[in-house]
C-alpha cells in the first residue's frame, strides 16, 4: 500500500502552494483537494503563461493524472464550470465527491448581506459564500454534489429550506428563488457535472491500495483553519494536514511526506491579527514585487516579514516533514531583511504563539540582503547572505527548508536532498 504525500499551506494562504503542487504533481498519478471552495486561488506559470485553479486541483495540468475534488469541499457548480472551460478532455481525469456540499448562488448573497449588517466588525470574507455553504453543512440543512442528479427534488428541498428560514431571509432582503427557473438552473448544471460526480472516497482507497502515487492539496493556510487560525478571522474548514483525511475520507495513516508551504515574507488577506506586518516602505515594495493580490479577490495583500514562531507552530500542528520556501527572489535587492524571531506579550518575550495574537508585538532580527537570486536553481549557487536567512529559518522553525523557490517559473526550484 501506498502513502499520499501531503502539502499545507503554513502562514495565512496564499503561500504558493500552486506553483508546488504543479511541480511535484508531474511525478503523481492522483492529485486530491481536501477542503476550501472558490474563494481559494492557486496561480501556475507554466512556459510564460497564467493560469489560475479555484476549485480544480493543481495536478489538472499534468496530463497523465487523476484529479479527485473530496467530500471536504463546497462546490460552487457555476465556478467550477466555467473553470472546467480552460482544459480540453477532463472526463476521465476530473472526479467531484458526490458528498461534497453545494454552493448554490443564494449562499454568496447571505455572505454579503451577513458581511453588511457586520459593518465595521465584518471579518472580511471573500463574499462567495462559503461561510453560509459550511454553516448549512453543520447544522445539516445543507445539499450535496450528489443531489445534483435530480434536479426537481433538489430544487423542491431549497424551496422548502426557504420557506423554514424565511424570518431569516427576509432580514438578510433575500427572495425565495422561482422553482421553475431553479429547476432550469440545476438542469444546466447537472448536464455539464454528472460525468465527473463519483464516489471518491472508494476511488482514492483503490489508488492507496493499487500503490499509486497520490499528493493531497488544501486551500488557504494553517492560520485559517477554523480551529487553530487567528478565529474569528479564519475560513469555515480545516485547512491543516489532519482536514484531509476528513476531507477525503483517509486515515491518518495513510498520510506519507507532509510539505509546507511558506513565502520567504508574511502576506495576508483581509481582517485580523498580523505580528509581522510592515507598514513602512518596505512592506509596500514586497507587496509591489510580489505582485500581492489576490488571485480570487483582486484584494491587495497585506505584506510583513516572515514569522518564524507562526511557522514554527504551523509546522508542529501540520507534522511537516520540510518546508518550501517560496518567492525568495522578491526580497532581492533588499539592503536588509528581518525575521520575526520572537513576540513581545505585554513587557515579556515568548517563542510561542498564544491563543489571541492581538496584543503581541515582534521581535525582529535583521539580516544583511543579497542582490539577486532570481532564477537559480541550485542551493550553492545561492548568495552567501541567502543561505544565512535559509539557515536561520530552519533554526528557529526546526524544520528543514527542502525545497527553495526562485521565480514563478515551475522550472526555477531548488530541491535539497
Amino acid at each position: 500500500m501506498s502513502k499520499a504525500d501531503l502539502i499545507v499551506g503554513i502562514q495565512w494562504g496564499d503561500e504558493g502552494k500552486g506553483k508546488m503542487v504543479d511541480m511535484l504533481a508531474q511525478n503523481y498519478d492522483v492529485v486530491c483537494r481536501s477542503q476550501g471552495g472558490h474563494n481559494a486561488g492557486h496561480t501556475i506559470w507554466v512556459d510564460g503563461v497564467r493560469y489560475a485553479l479555484h476549485l480544480i486541483p493543481s495536478g489538472v495540468l499534468n496530463p497523465k493524472a487523476i484529479n479527485i475534488i473530496g467530500n471536504g469541499v463546497v462546490l460552487c457548480p457555476s465556478s467550477i464550470i466555467k473553470e472546467m472551460e480552460q482544459f480540453k478532455n477532463l472526463e476521465g481525469r476530473l472526479f467531484i465527491s458526490d458528498k461534497a456540499h453545494l454552493n448554490l448562488p443564494y449562499h454568496a448573497l447571505i455572505d454579503q448581506a451577513k458581511e453588511r449588517l457586520k459593518g465595521d466588525k465584518a471579518i472580511g470574507t471573500t463574499g462567495k459564500g462559503i461561510g453560509p455553504a459550511y454553516a448549512e453543512k453543520i447544522s445539516r440543512t445543507g445539499f450535496r454534489v450528489g443531489e445534483l442528479l435530480n434536479p426537481s427534488k433538489l430544487a423542491s428541498g431549497i424551496i422548502d429550506y426557504f420557506a423554514q428560514s424565511r424570518a431569516i431571509f427576509d432580514v438578510l432582503e433575500i427572495a425565495t428563488p422561482n422553482k421553475e427557473e431553479l429547476i432550469e438552473l440545476l438542469t444546466s448544471y447537472k448536464e455539464k457535472l454528472e460525468p465527473f460526480i463519483a464516489n471518491t472516497t472508494n476511488m482514492i482507497w483503490d489508488a492507496i491500495d493499487n500503490d499509486k502515487k497520490i499528493l493531497l492539496e488544501g486551500a488557504q493556510g494553517t492560520l485559517l483553519d477554523i480551529d487553530h487560525g487567528t478565529y474569528p478571522y479564519v475560513t469555515s474548514s480545516s485547512c491543516v494536514s489532519a482536514g484531509a483525511c476528513t476531507g477525503l475520507g483517509i486515515s491518518p495513516k495513510d498520510i506519507g511526506v507532509v510539505t509546507g508551504i511558506v513565502k520567504a515574507y508574511t502576506t495576508r488577506v483581509g481582517n485580523g491579527p498580523f505580528p509581522s506586518e510592515d507598514f513602512t516602505e518596505d512592506g509596500q515594495k514586497i507587496a509591489d514585487i510580489g505582485k500581492e493580490v489576490g488571485v480570487t479577490t483582486g484584494r491587495g495583500r497585506r505584506c510583513g516579514w516572515f514569522d518564524a514562531i507562526a511557522v514554527k507552530h504551523a509546522a508542529r500542528l501540520n507534522g511537516c516533514d520540510q518546508l518550501s520556501l517560496m518567492k525568495l527572489d522578491v526580497l532581492d535587492g533588499f539592503p536588509k531583511v528581518k525575521i520575526c524571531v520572537a513576540y513581545d506579550l505585554e513587557g515579556k518575550r515568548i517563542d510561542y504563539m498564544p491563543s489571541d495574537l492581538n496584543n503581541v508585538k515582534p521581535i525582529y532580527e535583521e539580516f544583511e540582503g543579497w542582490d539577486k537570486l532570481a532564477g537559480i536553481r541550485k542551493f550553492e549557487d545561492l548568495p552567501e547572505n541567502a543561505k544565512k536567512y535559509i539557515n536561520k529559518i530552519e533554526e528557529l522553525t526546526g524544520v528543514k527548508v527542502g525545497i527553495i523557490s526562485t521565480s514563478p517559473e515551475r522550472d526555477d526550484t531548488i530541491i535539497r536532498g
